[in-house]
């Protein structure tokens, strides 16, 4: 679990979140929401540490982030799995490569149990027969898997995933959505998504932060967001033609 106390942050005079608490569960695919601009992507680097908060606390599994040395900071990142909104892979390293590439970096275990390890995700994601292609012989939905085996493949406590069905179609990205959630279940990780899809909100939020502005508007489920009695959260998802077919 990941718990968030009255965090703040700014950058020079420009205040971008204000006095967030929220929490985020073990096990489960816990979703931030909201509009461009309502400080989704600035929270979820917070949480990552990509950014200093200026103001509260983070604390994960109960480990304070206010508290940690450089040590502790270290391994809490080697905790950390993250899936990018573009894939992120490398165009020069085959998908057997791309996935074992944490493992080569952060690790000094043997080749064989390496490529053993890379191999049990490339087949979690159904992806054992592209072995030796490269990224740019993948579609986008290939890509994806490859990016989500490459992040869960150091066995991480938390996994954080920007925006990880931008650019997909809507079949496959239903598809990214069900693998993130049966991994996260599967390997019982405190899975973070910052999304502004409605699809992946109905179909897999389980615990949902809504920002507005930088201010936590409202936080629940995916079954009570259709009924949340919130003004702003209503606009936001009755603007969705998904949503729309729903009522």
């Amino acid at each position: 679990m990941i718990e968030v106390k009255s965090i703040s942050k700014k950058f020079e005079n420009n205040k971008v979140l204000f006095d967030i608490n929220s929490h985020f569960e073990k096990g489960k695919t816990n979703l931030i929401i909201g509009q461009s601009g309502s400080g989704k992507t600035v929270f979820l680097k917070c949480l990552l540490g990509l950014y200093n908060i200026d103001s509260g606390e983070i604390k994960y599994d109960g480990r304070s982030s206010l508290k940690m040395n450089d040590f502790e900071k270290l391994n809490l990142r080697r905790d950390m799995g993250m899936v990018f909104q573009g894939s992120a892979l490398f165009d020069s390293l085959n998908v057997l490569q791309n996935v074992r590439f944490p493992l080569d970096m952060l690790t000094d275990i043997d080749s064989e149990e390496k490529n053993e390890r890379a191999l049990k995700f490339i087949k979690r994601v159904n992806l054992e027969e592209a072995l030796n292609k490269l990224p740019s012989e993948l579609s986008g939905g290939m890509q994806k898997r490859v990016a989500i085996a490459r992040a869960v493949v150091m066995n991480p406590k938390y996994l954080f995933c920007d925006e990880p069905n931008s650019g997909l179609d809507p079949k496959t990205a239903i598809v990214i959505d069900k693998l993130i959630h049966e991994i996260t279940a599967e390997y019982q990780i405190t899975t973070v998504i910052n999304s502004h899809d409605m699809n992946s909100v109905i179909e897999i939020g389980e615990n949902i932060v809504f920002l507005k502005d930088g201010v936590k508007i409202w936080q629940g489920t995916n079954k009570e967001i259709l009924n949340s009695g919130n003004e702003e959260v209503d606009d936001f998802v009755y603007s969705s033609e998904l949503v729309k077919k729903l009522k």
